[in-house]
């Protein structure tokens, strides 16, 4: 429950919608400031604005309040102290030029790398003051996104016996649901050629050799929203091929966790320190821990002729089967919650950890300012490469160097990332230019695509 305004009609003067914010006292503060001395927080991608359907909201965070809104007019407000930026709409192109010194951008980023690979670079990701990205090391990790709580991995798995007979009525042993072709990771490379030693039974449009059994399991929709019907149906089988669309440290979606949740061993690839987020030791099969995926499928066979050995992957749904105290301690370490109205979500909970570090900085330049330099001026926060750097892409299967000529995954996506770079150092240059003209960009670019050249 927070007061709130929309932006005064113009011709109003700068900031009469602030001031027109009802004020309120959560609390979470004793934060006793009027709306007009209040800093001003910016979602400069208003579609994610966590107030609808106001433009302009007063948060009052732990530390203290804030003004949160959505509306770009705020962009040049001398209290307009942080703005914040949603990873995939973010393009270095329209980013708000002149960048104002006075100003702080933070980063939120829970979607896949490859909506936007200019952040997995460090002149991306350096032009940002604060983070919340997939990475455990970013400052307001959002990791276990797609995990409600230990709980959605303890529920029961299909038993044994019912997925015998469900491969006896022909159905395969590993599952597929991929329709998003065309991706970094290069995923459906790898299943072509596992599909030549094991079968696979492929429902999306990636792949496709076998349909669901009804026209309401096809819908989209259906699968997204966990649907009781689809997923009793996905639940049969013994293995759910989980290949991310992309390769980072800590990107793990529902195509991981929800086969866990279903008790049908999820065969990964994706986020290279996934096992440390495991429930036990054994839990997920590996691709990158075998040599090829004719030892991959060698293994799975196995497996899936050998009920004792399978079960051990299950061990994690007994009770205290949940081994792993690093995963138990996230879950409860974190300050936001998924479908838990007792916790925040996470872009509110990322708002307040802008607006309290905003307060933190404000203070600490006020009493710089009255020591006369005696007290330390606050250091600026740079956002590191950790916090969201992910690798170049790879092929699913084979080398970069084996691929043919014109392959469409080599052309795409290899180009996609080092042009990145490119622009997050044209935006990187711009901004130490005290550049004011957006369409400039390209002209930057251009000198930085004449150096890479000359230097090759």
């Amino acid at each position: 429950p927070c007061g709130a305004a929309g932006w005064a009609p113009d011709p109003a003067p700068p900031g009469a919608a602030f001031a027109a914010a009802a004020s309120y006292r959560g609390p979470g503060n004793n934060d006793t400031r009027g709306n007009k001395a209040l800093p001003i927080v910016l979602w400069w991608s208003g579609s994610l604005f966590p107030h609808f359907p106001r433009d302009t909201e007063r948060i009052d965070c732990p530390l203290g309040s804030c003004l949160a809104t959505r509306s770009r007019r705020a962009a040049r407000h001398r209290r307009t102290t942080a703005i914040i930026f949603y990873g995939t709409d973010f393009r270095a192109y329209e980013a708000p030029l002149p960048r104002l010194p006075h100003q702080s951008w933070a980063l939120f980023h829970e979607e896949s790398p490859m909506n936007n690979y200019v952040l997995s670079h460090p002149a991306g990701i350096q032009l940002f003051n604060y983070t919340a990205t997939f990475r455990r090391h970013s400052d307001y990790p959002l990791s276990l996104q797609w995990l409600p709580g230990a709980g959605y991995l303890r529920g029961p798995a299909v038993p044994l016996p019912q997925k015998d007979a469900w491969r006896r009525k022909g159905y395969g042993p590993v599952l597929y649901l991929q329709s998003h072709c065309d991706v970094p990771s290069d995923r459906d490379r790898y299943v072509r050629e596992l599909m030549k030693y094991i079968q696979v039974d492929s429902y999306g449009k990636c792949l496709h050799n076998r349909d669901l059994p009804s026209e309401r399991l096809r819908d989209t929709s259906t699968a997204t929203t966990e649907d009781p019907e689809f997923m009793a149906f996905i639940a049969r089988y013994k293995f759910h091929l989980a290949l991310e669309n992309a390769i980072c440290e800590d990107y793990m979606t529902e195509k991981l966790w929800r086969p866990l949740h279903l008790g049908a061993v999820p065969v990964y690839r994706g986020s290279p320190t996934v096992r440390d987020w495991m429930p036990n030791n054994r839990s997920v099969i590996l691709v990158d821990d075998f040599d090829s995926p004719q030892e991959l499928a060698k293994y799975l066979h196995f497996l899936d002729e050998n009920g004792e050995e399978y079960l051990k992957y299950l061990e994690y749904k007994n009770v205290g089967g949940i081994k792993n105290q690093f995963l138990l301690e996230s879950l409860e370490r974190r300050e936001w919650g998924v479908n838990d109205m007792s916790l925040p979500n996470y872009l509110n909970g990322f708002e307040c950890f802008v607006c309290d570090r905003e307060n933190v900085r404000a203070k600490e330049e006020r009493e710089h300012r009255k020591s006369r330099g005696k007290v330390p001026a606050p250091r600026p926060r740079i956002a590191q490469f950790n916090h969201m750097g992910c690798p170049m892409p790879t092929p699913g299967f084979g080398s970069v160097e084996g691929l043919a000529e014109g392959d469409s995954w080599k052309e795409m996506w290899l180009q996609d990332y080092w042009q990145s770079l490119d622009q997050g150092e044209a935006l990187t240059a711009m901004i130490h230019h005290n550049e004011s003209h957006q369409e400039r960009f390209w002209d930057y670019m251009h000198e930085i695509f004449l150096k890479r050249t000359r230097q090759h």
